[in-house]
């Protein structure tokens, strides 16, 4: 249960680089570059509903349950199929351009994205 509750983007490293290899235009990297992103996370067990808040009111909310394929969507309204996996502590997903982890550390939500050699790292506070 340790992932469940609002979170709200602290510090993120790669942002730009993240974005550029993902293909997202430069106007909408501008418009998310400093935005706090909020991540609200319910957690029943294995059972998770995850939502991400970003600029201009958009939203995306996938479910899945740990160890079995769902359909899950991107920002960029890109629908596909995914196993999210717990690995330790962390939660993982590889998602259709990069590999996503997401975990607990000293109380913060830390998420991991990397296409190639390209990482973002992004550090969320409870809110």
């Amino acid at each position: 249960m340790a992932f469940a509750g609002k979170w709200q983007t602290e510090t993120q490293e790669g942002y730009d680089e993240f974005c550029k290899v993902l293909g997202i235009p430069d106007d909408i990297i501008e418009k998310g570059r400093d935005y706090k992103l909020i991540t609200e996370v319910t957690q029943d067990g294995n059972d998770f509903t995850w939502t991400q808040l970003y600029p201009a009111d958009a939203k995306v909310t996938n479910k899945f349950t740990v160890g079995k394929e769902c359909d899950m969507e991107t920002i960029g309204g890109k629908k596909f199929k995914a196993t999210v996996n717990m690995e330790g502590a962390a939660l993982t997903a590889t998602f259709p351009n990069y590999h996503h982890t997401s975990e607990i550390c000293c109380g913060k939500l830390v998420e991991t994205s990397k296409a190639g050699s390209v990482v973002l790292k992004r550090t969320s506070k409870k809110i």
